[in-house]
């Protein structure tokens, strides 16, 4: 069962995150980035999921400065919602309690990765290139990767797209990677699969994507060795 902690920021405001302790022996850490509809029942189930594979997992709070426990329905006011608080949330902050989080695991040993979903997936993406200590990121369908495809990731990273996602054009994002990183961060696009197919929401769930592509991101940390 998974508990809620308090972190202090860089800031010193101190954000909530959903934490639970690796089921089995543990193997390192895992900062999971939440969507825009804030710490749900599917980032929670998350964070269970890589606990069970024997990572102790963190979920941040992202828009915890705007509004505490902030979750937002999968409908057309929810996406408006969370939204408007991703855009009022601004990047420097959000990368640093990302490092709050991967400071967090560090202590307890071992080493700390980071994957994340849609407004996470971009998040793990500039993480990956901006906060210092990671050991490899996995980024899922995030809308700002392509924009910032030039940032050159200090850890292993893989990309995983939807190929019916129709507000990200994977092919596109391919090309942009490619262009700046040729073969050295894999991207992976899901055919059948739309946006958020990780998500168990039936409108955007695929199993078989959602399988796979956490199949590569288990394989992806299990290798990774802490910097340094």
């Amino acid at each position: 069962m998974g508990d809620t902690i308090r972190l202090a920021g860089a800031d010193g405001f101190e954000f909530t995150a959903y934490h639970e302790a690796a089921f089995t022996p543990r193997k390192g850490g895992v900062i999971v980035i939440q969507e825009i509809f804030g710490i749900d029942r599917h980032v929670r189930a998350d964070v269970e999921r890589w606990a069970k594979m024997g990572y102790e997992a963190i979920a941040p709070a992202m828009f915890d400065r705007l509004q505490r426990d902030f979750h937002a329905e999968h409908d057309d006011a929810g996406i408006k919602a969370g939204i408007e608080k991703a855009r009022a949330t601004p990047m420097e902050q959000a990368l640093a309690d990302i490092a709050a989080c991967r400071d967090f695991l560090a202590k307890h040993g071992g080493k700390v990765c980071v994957v994340g979903y849609c407004y996470g997936g971009s998040l793990t993406w500039l993480s990956a290139a901006k906060v210092e200590g990671l050991a490899a990121a996995s980024s899922y369908y995030g809308s700002m990767v392509q924009a910032n495809a030039a940032l050159t990731p200090m850890c292993p990273t893989i990309v995983h797209l939807g190929r019916t996602d129709a507000g990200i054009p994977a092919d596109d994002v391919a090309a942009a990677i490619a262009e700046h990183h040729g073969e050295t961060v894999p991207v992976y696009i899901y055919e059948g699969a739309g946006h958020g197919f990780n998500n168990q929401s039936p409108e955007r769930y695929s199993a078989e994507a959602a399988d796979l592509a956490r199949h590569r991101t288990l394989e992806l940390f299990d290798k990774a060795q802490a910097p340094g």
